[in-house]
């Protein structure tokens, strides 16, 4: 939901009624504190009235209108700069009617036409939970920042008299009481068409409810704020639904945007009767004109990689949405079929492409991820992608232009991105070599290393398992450079190297397999590649980017920590025994990381530091949303080390010719033998 509509009661008031003191009311029963406070749970006041890192219910928010800056006011009991003079008729008024203790009309971003459903029972144990539930703070509110005429007050009690609150919500008596409840919440604290239905040419909600000839543009969606909040009538089964409120995420989508917020400090908290009644409500809404669903269709991986689009998804979205589109369960959402990516308006998938997704952290879903914010990207490449996404599996939207990304772009205010000298490799610059099916094979023996070579990888590993996205990323072993750099000296081999060399080493010790034949089509599509990637960098030339970074190796690990660690951090792609995760058809996502079909002892990835060097980096995966990859900042050093020395040392297979290793000495203190 966003702020923009979510700014609510008693906002801007600077002049507090001296009237009824709360400090001369008796103190409410315990449950009415608690009812209330789940009260303030459906309306999500947290969500407005507090500022980032402020105090609860102290105010202090900016919330950006199209008409200037609003600031949350502090709600808190404090008598001389929040609520702790308010009568309950001043604070009923105020939510029913949008007026001031003062008499000064509220602007109506604040959704008081929504609350004036609410029941006299409701209104009264949310003042109470306020008054009473609530620890005072001390804080000043801030004048808002409007620009003229909207910041003259007085003009609003026409918009007033046109759209301002009604009366409390009446049940249909042909309903159920179950669907009442929903509709209740819905249209009255939820304020759910504060953000999913339409606005009209004066700012106010088309429809408040279902009902009457203008009822079919209730939570119809709407786009404000540079986001498109979706229809919401009839979009999944109610069980989905439930899920989707409780968990932020189902098996068609992941909440984005402010709705993830509204997840985490509202939806997550109501009860499983309420969530039941909102989703049998929603569900009985039609939803008029709507386009069916379209069954998803595979693409054939040979068109994937055919066009310049395809392989800027194949190279930035499909390690987490998958070649099919249809993601990975519970942690990173569908493309395809997905009726946020499909709505007729791509404002919010251009949002999120742009700024970068995190999702809800819940009690069930602690561990939240997300997808890096790719606003370094050009419009056009990102209008590409776009257009590529909307368009597969089935997928049957409009194409998305560099103009509307470009729109977009400065609309969103956008995190400044690192200063790194990397600068990743566009896989769909190989379509413009002589060689470019050659050069896309290697990339593809690269990332999908274990189906396509079956023969010679042993586990569950992908030569991109290490070398993130075929090496196109700094500090996870980029390719970068690397190619220039052979023949060389290994001191673990104690002999000069080929390029080829080094990839069989890969198969025999990360992929715990056999080698591949040096004049095979696949080894030479491999090195193919591997020079393309290497760009125009020569032998011994400072490379950024390069290897996986560097950790503090006088640190001592504590085994223990790393447990702790990699319960919290690693499990949700690893698992809670190193196990790995799975698609439907049983091909590894994510690898395992200890167990037979792990990295065997001799491969580098077995060595406490250099693990922790990569870890930090690049770990935990989805953690980060920042771009370029590889720029670590989730773990400390001792963090990495720790949890390093944990999952290294946990058992694997053994290497057969470990003793030929470091023939002439020199051999690291974290070798595992």
């Amino acid at each position: 939901m966003n702020p923009l509509f979510k700014l609510i009661v008693l906002v801007f008031m600077l002049t507090l009624g001296s009237t009824a003191l709360a400090a001369g009311l008796p103190a409410p029963s315990g449950e009415l504190i608690k009812r209330g406070q789940y009260l303030s749970h459906l309306g999500d006041c947290v969500a407005c009235h507090t500022d980032k890192g402020g105090k609860p219910m102290a105010g202090g928010l900016e919330l950006k209108t199209p008409f200037g800056a609003l600031y949350s006011t502090n709600i808190t009991p404090d008598k001389a700069t929040g609520i702790g003079g308010y009568s309950f008729e001043q604070f009923d008024r105020a939510m029913r009617k949008g007026i001031a203790a003062d008499g000064h009309n509220l602007y109506p971003a604040m959704p008081y036409p929504s609350y004036s459903k609410m029941s006299p029972e409701d209104m009264q144990a949310l003042y109470q939970y306020l008054i009473f539930g609530v620890a005072p703070v001390e804080m000043e509110n801030l004048q808002s920042q409007m620009k003229w005429p909207y910041n003259i007050r007085w003009g609003l009690s026409f918009w007033n008299i046109l759209f301002g609150g009604g009366k409390p919500f009446s049940a249909d008596a042909t309903q159920t009481n179950e669907w009442n409840r929903g509709a209740y919440i819905v249209q009255g604290l939820g304020h759910c068409g504060s953000c999913h239905t339409p606005r009209g040419i004066l700012f106010e909600e088309k429809a408040m409810s279902q009902e009457g000839s203008s009822g079919r543009y209730f939570l119809a969606g709407s786009t404000v704020d540079s986001w498109h909040a979706v229809n919401l009538r009839n979009l999944w089964s109610a069980s989905e639904i439930v899920a989707f409120l409780k968990t932020g995420r189902n098996q068609h989508a992941t909440a984005y945007g402010a709705m993830t917020e509204v997840i985490g400090l509202s939806t997550q908290h109501f009860t499983d009767q309420d969530l039941t009644a909102m989703a049998v409500y929603l569900k009985s809404l039609s939803n008029e004109g709507e386009k069916p669903s379209q069954p998803i269709v595979p693409i054939e991986k040979t068109q994937l990689y055919k066009t310049v689009d395809g392989l800027a998804y194949v190279q930035f979205c499909s390690t987490c949405h998958r070649d099919d589109g249809k993601g990975v369960s519970k942690l990173f959402p569908p493309l395809a079929g997905n009726k946020s990516i499909l709505s007729e308006d791509p404002t919010s998938v251009i949002h999120v492409v742009l700024s970068g997704w995190r999702s809800a952290e819940t009690k069930t879903h602690t561990r939240a991820v997300g997808m890096p914010e790719y606003g370094s990207l050009s419009d056009q490449e990102l209008a590409g992608i776009i257009t590529f996404i909307r368009s597969s599996w089935g997928n049957a939207s409009s194409a998305v232009t560099a103009d509307q990304v470009a729109t977009a772009r400065g609309q969103i205010h956008l995190e400044a991105q690192s200063s790194t000298k990397f600068v990743t490799p566009r896989f769909s610059k190989m379509l413009d070599k002589s060689n470019s099916g050659q050069l896309v094979y290697g990339m593809r023996l690269m990332s999908e290393t274990g189906v396509l070579l079956p023969g010679n990888v042993g586990n569950s590993l992908n030569c991109s398992s290490c070398h993130t996205n075929a090496g196109t990323v700094a500090q996870a072993s980029p390719f970068v450079g690397v190619a220039a750099q052979f023949p060389a000296y290994a001191p673990r081999a104690g002999k000069m190297i080929d390029l080829e060399d080094r990839i069989n080493g890969c198969f025999k010790r990360s992929m715990n397999g056999k080698a591949l034949a040096k004049d095979s089509v696949e080894m030479k599509a491999m090195v193919a590649y591997m020079k393309w990637v290497n760009g125009s960098y020569k032998k011994d030339e400072l490379i950024p980017g390069r290897g996986v970074g560097k950790i503090d190796k006088t640190l001592i690990p504590e085994t223990a920590n790393g447990k702790v660690i990699y319960q919290a951090q690693c499990t949700v792609c690893h698992g809670a025994n190193g196990e790995g995760v799975k698609q439907s058809d049983g091909r590894y996502v994510f690898p395992m990381v200890w167990g037979d079909e792990s990295f065997n002892l001799g491969a580098g990835m077995a060595r406490t530091y250099t693990a922790a060097a990569f870890i930090k980096q690049n770990m935990p995966m989805g953690h980060s949303t920042k771009f370029p990859l590889g720029q670590g900042g989730s773990l400390s050093d001792q963090e990495a080390v720790d949890v390093a020395e944990y999952f290294t040392h946990m058992g694997r297979p053994d290497f057969s010719d470990k003793t030929k290793d470091w023939p002439e000495g020199g051999k690291p203190k974290d070798a595992r033998y």
